[in-house]
């Protein structure tokens, strides 16, 4: 009879001690992961009892909290919203969090490590629970000048301040307004984001961080430029091989140029002149000889397959092909070499590249949040600027400035001049999918002596002016009107 009992005991004993480790690892170990699932909306309905911090744009609210007399207590809100969505997100009693408000939401919730006192002085007041104002780098007329320029095309505009990272505008379009989706009523607040989710263009993709990369076609040509010129075989000058067309590797198909174009009636011409007219031959012949593995090196020192950057968003990452890809052999060279096949970046990755350049080769890390004031508007966060790392050498920054030069002055990307200030740019016409529209892109810097702003445009499938689109003709003045912005704030 003892013998069954205590087998039976056992079982018990050792179910009780599954229950409470299974208990203790989610309570205690998977707390904090727990806690900051976007999906976890107890955690946001909690959260709505207190003031939630505003987040600021040169000093006034993009998003912010009012109080409201229904169980949640207070109401989210966004000026703007459309225009800021891509950087503030939503803050949604039903479907979470997203950009800023996830991940500044320990500071906006007022319950960061460092508000500590302020909650324990709420507790001793009885005064109402806040949260912490979140201060963004953003500069509000660079911000609407990239939304304005870009109309209603689809695609991304980002710009970045050169000597420090600070991200001084961060556009995506099509857009959303995070007010649909921070209504009290869950239906409603369902039924919007249900809309959002199917809808065309999908709105709440960022395009310009995050998702969807691209391939950035003539764009990259900076990257093998720069391969070029640190391999210290090559300068600006150096004449390079640029015939009419080169022929795929065991294929019966060529590459040619934009528009079937001759380069050079000679069939070469020198680096910067190939870089200042994109001539893609010359660029795909440099690649080949260069060599896949002087490529990859090249793009990861301007940040390519780098998984962890945020900004404090999570950033998705930019990449080259890798050697175990069928892009990794001669045909996929001559293609990345002209940012082609299996090439891929953000928009936000080709303001770095510019950007690093502009900064004599220092690539500066990015970033959104300036600064972190708790309610008594003491500072208790500030973002200061960050190395992140080396991606070319300062004479090589030079030659790529004065190369990017000559594209702006009398090359591709003319539209971009702006009156008294030197440009420097890159144009872009990158195809995509087979019997669409290639996509626009350009990236650029001013002044080119005195780096004040780096920005990288793409418009998808070439906007309005669709299959006769070029970098040149549809992103570079996109580009020029939010350095205008910049430069003239």
């Amino acid at each position: 009879m003892n013998h069954p009992l205590r087998r039976v005991a056992t079982v018990v004993l050792v179910m009780f001690l599954a229950l409470m480790v299974s208990t203790t690892w989610i309570q205690f170990f998977r707390a904090e992961t727990l806690d900051n699932d976007p999906r976890n909306v107890r955690t946001i309905y909690r959260e709505y009892d207190n003031y939630r911090g505003p987040i600021v744009v040169a000093g006034d609210a993009v998003a912010s909290s009012a109080p409201v007399d229904d169980p949640f207590g207070f109401q989210r809100s966004y000026t703007d919203g459309p225009l800021y969505a891509p950087v503030t997100g939503y803050f949604s009693v039903v479907n979470g969090t997203s950009e800023i408000e996830s991940a500044e939401n320990d500071y906006l919730s007022g319950e960061a490590s460092s508000l500590w006192l302020d909650r324990l002085t709420g507790l001793v007041t009885g005064e109402q629970p806040q949260g912490a104002s979140v201060e963004l780098t953003i500069d509000p007329a660079a911000q609407q000048a990239a939304w304005d320029a870009l109309g209603d095309q689809r695609g991304a505009v980002v710009a970045i301040e050169p000597a420090t990272g600070r991200v001084l505008a961060l556009v995506s379009k099509p857009s959303y307004d995070p007010n649909t989706l921070a209504s009290h009523d869950s239906g409603e607040a369902s039924a919007a984001f249900q809309e959002l989710s199917n809808a065309d263009g999908d709105p709440m993709s960022n395009r310009a961080i995050r998702g969807k990369t691209y391939p950035p076609g003539s764009t990259f040509k900076l990257v093998t430029s720069a391969a070029a010129l640190e391999s210290g075989d090559y300068t600006p000058e150096t004449v390079i091989p640029a015939p009419d067309t080169i022929p795929y590797p065991q294929s019966s198909q060529s590459m040619q140029n934009f528009g079937g174009i001759s380069c050079s009636p000679s069939g070469e011409m020198t680096l910067a002149d190939a870089l200042r007219i994109s001539c893609n031959t010359a660029f795909a012949d440099l690649g080949v000889t260069l060599g896949d593995d002087a490529l990859r090196d090249q793009a990861e020192d301007f940040g390519f397959d780098d998984d962890g950057l945020t900004i404090p968003m999570r950033v998705t990452a930019s990449h080259f092909p890798t050697n175990d890809t069928e892009e990794s052999d001669e045909g996929g060279t001559l293609r990345a070499g002209i940012g082609q096949g299996a090439v891929r970046a953000t928009p936000l990755q080709m303001a770095m590249v510019s950007a690093a350049i502009a900064n004599d080769g220092v690539q500066m890390a990015p970033y959104t949040v300036e600064t972190v004031r708790n309610p008594d508007l003491d500072v208790v966060r500030k973002t200061d600027p960050r190395r992140l790392r080396t991606s070319v050498s300062s004479s090589t920054a030079e030659d790529l400035t004065q190369m990017m030069l000559g594209v702006v002055q009398n090359g591709s990307g003319t539209s971009a001049q702006m009156p008294g200030v030197q440009v420097a740019g890159k144009t872009g016409t990158a195809e995509n999918v087979p019997g669409e529209a290639p996509h626009a892109w350009f990236t650029s810097f001013a002044p080119a002596d005195d780096p004040q702003v780096a920005v990288a445009v793409i418009v998808e499938n070439g906007g309005s002016s669709g299959s006769e689109a070029t970098g040149g003709a549809v992103a570079a003045p996109i580009a020029k009107a939010v350095m205008e912005a910049v430069l003239n704030g």
